[in-house]
């Protein structure tokens, strides 16, 4: 008798700790629910298993996904990016115009990626050495960057680009685009650095306890800056694959962008906290905002309730992670 019920209490405590895993391993929780929103979409709409829509929610999220990466890094630092959809449209804006104007495209392209990585450095600087909060520093450089991308056009878009310049957003390998192949090595190899990296391993450190990084001769405020230059040129690169997929530069894309990979991002297992967070929960965060918008458009919801969703996602992460910190402590 005693031997059936030392089984049974550690068959209780095994589901308990499989639970426990379930639950603290954040992107085995998304990986499930990404495949029940599959199932849930599918059983609704049977056009959503169709290559044509899968292809369009691989392509649109793309930029997101590129973004999400330096936003990731930076909420790990224990900061955040305001101005990454401005930047975006920034980018792509000015790698138009120059294009436009002439430039030949190696040289636009530079300079489009400098620029954001410039608006990063920045941001970094502006928070660092002079102290301004994350929040009034990046909401101010969001305004800038989107007035000057409007000044640039006058709120109108740029076309006529050069043939050669639709290469990056329309070339395919292996019937996948290659847009999709960037984004997915960005994701990887960022991934491993913030896993493995010695200097990328020193952001983890910096957002759990700044004081005591600093006391232990760690460069805070270096670590911090190149945290901000990489999330201004990975928006700048999501802005110069999306002039490429549109042929166009647009002075209003990405209105509201920064919602969705703050929400991507807290949904992938990243704290407003700081010292938390993986580039790969990241991206399984950009997909299952990605899957929830699909759904709506595939079920004829209008794009303004899709703005109220994503708001109410990310109010939903940031609760459960503030829970699941608290029944830690």
């Amino acid at each position: 008798m005693n031997i059936e019920a030392a089984d049974r209490r550690a068959v209780r405590s095994a589901h308990r700790r499989l639970l426990q895993l379930f639950v603290e391993t954040r992107e085995l929780t998304l990986f499930v629910l990404i495949i029940a929103i599959i199932i849930g979409i599918w059983l609704a709409s049977p056009f959503f298993l169709s290559m044509a829509n899968f292809r369009a929610i691989t392509i649109g999220m793309a930029p997101t996904a590129i973004i999400a990466i330096g936003m990731t890094m930076l909420l790990a630092a224990g900061g955040f990016d305001l101005s990454v959809g401005s930047v975006l449209a920034l980018a792509s804006t000015v790698v138009a115009l120059l294009l436009i104007k002439g430039a030949p495209i190696p040289l636009a392209v530079t300079a489009a990626l400098a620029l954001g990585a410039g608006i990063g450095l920045a941001n970094g600087l502006v928070v660092t050495r002079i102290g301004v909060n994350p929040l009034v520093a990046t909401l101010g450089s969001m305004s800038i960057a989107r007035g000057i991308a409007l000044v640039f056009t006058e709120g109108f878009s740029l076309s006529n680009l050069p043939p050669a310049f639709a290469w990056a957003g329309k070339a395919q390998f292996l019937g996948i685009p290659f847009l999709v192949w960037a984004t997915l090595v960005l994701v990887i190899v960022f991934d491993l650095a913030m896993r493995h990296a010695s200097f990328f391993r020193q952001i983890y450190y910096i957002g759990s306890n700044e004081k005591a990084a600093r006391l232990s001769g760690l460069p805070v405020d270096g670590v911090r800056i190149v945290a901000y230059v990489l999330s201004g040129l990975l928006a700048a690169l999501a802005g110069v694959f999306l002039a490429s997929r549109l042929m166009s530069g647009t002075p209003t894309a990405g209105n509201a962008l920064e919602l969705q990979v703050l929400a991507a991002a807290v949904i992938g297992g990243a704290s407003l906290r700081g010292g938390e967070g993986t580039i790969l929960g990241a991206f399984l965060g950009v997909i299952f905002v990605a899957l929830i918008n699909n759904a709506m458009t595939m079920l004829a919801v209008s794009i303004y309730w899709q703005m109220i969703v994503t708001g109410a996602v990310l109010v939903a992460a940031v609760t459960l992670d503030m829970l699941v910190r608290r029944g830690e402590e």
